[in-house]
């Protein structure tokens, strides 16, 4: 992990596998995003404190734990006003809704209750919609950025952006396969508003800052368009249609995803679920139940 400068004085990221952004004003210091665990966080107060900058802010762009996993921690060792996205405030205080919300609404076994699908609750003193806002002294616009997750939003300060997981940087893309998303439809809308934003350089939550970000945002969306293509594809080579459970099964073979635990199979049939729906709401393909099973056609 290391202390990037982005605009002296006032704008910093730790650069690590999730990125963690840091903004300065005065005698006020705000963290975006918190690492996956406690010895994340640890090593960014040991940095803080070594550097004698100051920590009374911190900022979830959205609740899925390698972003907060540490914030429980930073509470746990000193006061930190806490501001959340609305929607993601409610998962971040009450962590197990995403294993409840992966797991189809049962009850979560015990191998879903882990860090990477559920972090430690933290407390949520203000909750934020997109526009301008105020945290503390930091006079910030908050953009509503949909589709890796629900309300997610990014900070624009000091013409810096922290986009979260809006975009990810083109290793990452490739490293996953199929990216998770909740919605592949507002996930690309996202992306076009990203192309929009007028800014010094943007940090995404998985990949490094950029200066010229917008080729990355649109190497994000001729690859969600390239999976979409390939679905619909492949679709459409079955002429009686394809169910929910083989859909997800040829996709996540050819796009040699690793799914051998359950969690690790539920957070794919979430994402090749979301491919599916845009597919649906740009009616590309219908959709019905037959013999008890969610079947999928190709228009003709």
């Amino acid at each position: 992990m290391e202390f990037q400068p982005l605009k002296e004085g006032t704008c910093y990221y730790f650069e690590g596998p999730v990125n963690i952004g840091y903004l300065r004003n005065g005698e006020e210091g705000m963290l975006i995003d918190a690492g996956i665990d406690a010895s994340t966080m640890k090593k960014v107060l040991k940095w803080l404190k070594q550097e004698e900058l100051p920590l009374t802010h911190l900022f979830i762009t959205h609740a899925h734990s390698d972003h907060y996993g540490g914030a429980n921690y930073l509470q746990s060792r000193q006061g930190v006003h806490t501001a959340a996205p609305v929607l993601e405030a409610a998962i971040l205080q009450y962590p197990i809704l995403e294993p409840l919300y992966l797991f189809g609404g049962n009850d979560p076994l015990p191998e879903l209750r882990n860090k990477f699908l559920e972090g430690a609750p933290i407390q949520i003193d203000q909750m934020i919609d997109e526009g301008f806002c105020q945290i503390g002294s930091f006079a910030i616009e908050a953009i509503l950025l949909p589709g890796h997750s629900y309300h997610q939003l990014g900070l624009l300060y000091q013409e810096i952006f922290y986009a979260g997981d809006s975009y990810f940087g083109e290793k990452q893309l490739e490293k996953h396969g199929i990216p998770y998303l909740t919605d592949t439809q507002l996930a690309m809308d996202s992306l076009h508003k990203l192309k929009g934003i007028t800014c010094q350089g943007a940090v995404p939550g998985h990949g490094t800052y950029e200066e010229n970000f917008q080729s990355t945002v649109q190497s994000n969306f001729d690859y969600h368009e390239q999976l979409l293509e390939w679905l619909e594809e492949e679709i459409g080579k079955k002429p009686d249609g394809m169910s929910h459970e083989d859909v997800i099964a040829s996709m996540c073979a050819n796009y040699h995803v690793r799914a051998s635990q359950l969690s690790q199979w539920l957070l794919f049939r979430t994402a090749v679920t979301a491919y599916l729906t845009a597919l649906l709401k740009q009616n590309r393909i219908t959709s019905e139940i037959k013999d008890y099973r969610w079947f999928f056609k190709v228009l003709r």
